[in-house]
């Protein structure tokens, strides 16, 4: 009769089974051999935890920005001032606003960021511009059709005055000839 031995052995993580053929002996020379089965066991094996590389490392921090706010520009009419010219009365400044986020960050890579709070740390100043709109060349109402300014002294252009001013003509007469252009009395001055 043959008896079967089953040998399973744990080596190195993997499970080895095997057998071996025994020789029995007639049961009358001998007591019957039981079936032996031999079981070595190892130490179980280390399966590397994922569970550590699955769990995210969540970090949650505070960043505080600034930025900058433009200043606006504000025109107003200055008659002090000639046509066409422009003074700065104010000079404009930029305000700057600070903004506080918080930033969630997984594995060390942003993955969120919401504004926790706005605040204006410093306030624009805005810029004022006068802008002139006084006629810088004043005309005597007393002519037409040309300007006549007004000045200490005008005479006709390409005449024998000396100003200090001067007009081209011929302009009309049509209040006093207070600076004596019309020299021949026809209520048209520098005319000839």
């Amino acid at each position: 009769m043959r008896r079967v031995i089953t040998v399973v052995l744990v080596v190195g993580g993997m499970l080895a089974l095997g057998a071996c053929g025994l020789q029995s002996v007639p049961s009358s020379a001998a007591a019957p051999t039981p079936t032996a089965t031999a079981t070595a066991t190892a130490a179980p094996s280390v399966v590397p935890s994922t569970a550590a590389e699955a769990t995210p490392v969540v970090k949650k921090r505070t960043v505080t920005e600034t930025r900058v706010i433009p200043f606006k520009t504000r025109k107003v009419n200055d008659p002090a001032l000639a046509k066409g010219t422009t003074k700065v009365r104010t000079r404009g400044r930029t305000g700057v606003k600070t903004l506080t986020y918080e930033v969630t960050l997984t594995n060390g890579v942003q993955t969120d960021k919401r504004l926790v709070r706005g605040v204006v740390t410093s306030a624009p100043v805005t810029r004022v511009l006068a802008v002139g709109t006084r006629n810088t060349r004043q005309c005597d109402p007393n002519y037409s059709g040309g300007c006549v300014p007004i000045a200490s002294d005008v005479d006709c252009a390409g005449g024998s005055g000396n100003g200090p001013a001067y007009v081209r003509g011929p302009v009309r007469v049509v209040g006093t000839d207070i600076y004596d252009l019309d020299r021949d009395g026809d209520g048209i001055a520098c005319d000839s």
